[in-house]
């Protein structure tokens, strides 16, 4: 058994994002483009002889007992293999929080994979993205990370190529987004057919690997929603097309707003001009990083 561990819980971006419909369930029936990027939370997992589940965080705001997703996967495991002792999970937050990056599904997954390590307990990547999805319909994703397509409630996955690397910025707003409002506040009956995101289109692009192709076909239907309500979010949009992206994009339900770009000097001016120059105060948490690629 091994008594400590450390891991990387990679946050997620949304190169394509398309709602079908609702379903009876309450459930909506998505297509979604998701990309891994290059930030990521740190968790250390440490065994402790006590059967219990203690969680630590540098955020005080975020919850340490069983409302936080990484003591869900931890008891997950540990009650269906009525594991002797517990652990404790010290997880140290990057990825902005409540940004449609994935951050609370990222940090579930890597204690999900952890912890099959940990005990010894010798699940394949596939049955722990069966349990994963018990946690929330971005936990399979997470575990399989890359480049893939997403469909059902988010839970059927199928990989695709790596998307061409390049340099990947992202703002976050001083704002958090409810997925539960964006969601509530979708009327699918309202939206003319050109709204809806070009996802076969993409994929094609991404299977060439037309970097061009993918960010000409960015599109995400939430957006409808989010920026009617914070309109802040297209202020970044256009402020880093602005700045030389090749595409701007919000991610998820938002707020966050990641561009593309292939020229590293470009780039790292963006960078400057969002995180410390005119255009600072419509960003509160700025990073430059890249693609997260399975094969890389």
């Amino acid at each position: 058994m091994v008594k400590r561990l450390n891991l990387k819980a990679y946050g997620k971006i949304n190169l394509g994002l398309d709602v079908l419909r609702k379903r009876e369930d309450g459930y909506h029936e998505v297509r979604m483009i998701m990309q891994t990027v290059g930030i990521y939370d740190k968790i250390e997992l440490i065994y402790q002889e006590k059967p219990e589940i203690t969680v630590e965080t540098n955020l005080y705001y975020l919850p340490n007992n069983e409302n936080n997703l990484v003591y869900k996967a931890a008891d997950l495991l540990m009650k269906e293999f009525e594991t002797e002792g517990g652990v404790h999970i010290n997880l140290k937050k990057f990825i902005p929080v409540s940004a449609g990056m994935a951050g609370g599904s990222a940090d579930a997954a890597a204690v999900l994979v952890g912890l099959n390590k940990m005990l010894g307990l010798g699940l394949s990547r596939e049955q722990l993205m069966e349990r994963g999805v018990k946690i929330g319909a971005d936990v399979p994703y997470c575990i399989m990370r890359g480049t893939a397509l997403s469909e059902g409630i988010g839970d059927v996955l199928t990989p695709l190529p790596p998307v061409p690397q390049c340099h990947v910025l992202i703002a976050k707003p001083g704002i958090s987004v409810s997925t539960k409002f964006v969601y509530g506040n979708l009327h699918l009956d309202k939206l003319k057919l050109g709204q809806h995101p070009d996802i076969d289109g993409m994929v094609k692009a991404i299977r060439e690997r037309d970097l061009d192709g993918i960010a000409g076909r960015f599109g995400n239907i939430l957006e409808t929603v989010t920026i009617s309500a914070y309109p802040v979010i297209q202020e970044i949009k256009d402020t880093m097309t602005e700045l030389g992206a090749l595409g701007a994009l919000m991610s998820g339900s938002g707020p966050t707003v990641f561009g593309l770009f292939t020229d590293k000097r470009t780039a790292d001016k963006a960078y400057e001009e969002l995180r410390y120059g005119k255009k600072s105060e419509i960003a509160k948490q700025v990073y430059l990083t890249d693609f997260y690629n399975v094969e890389d």
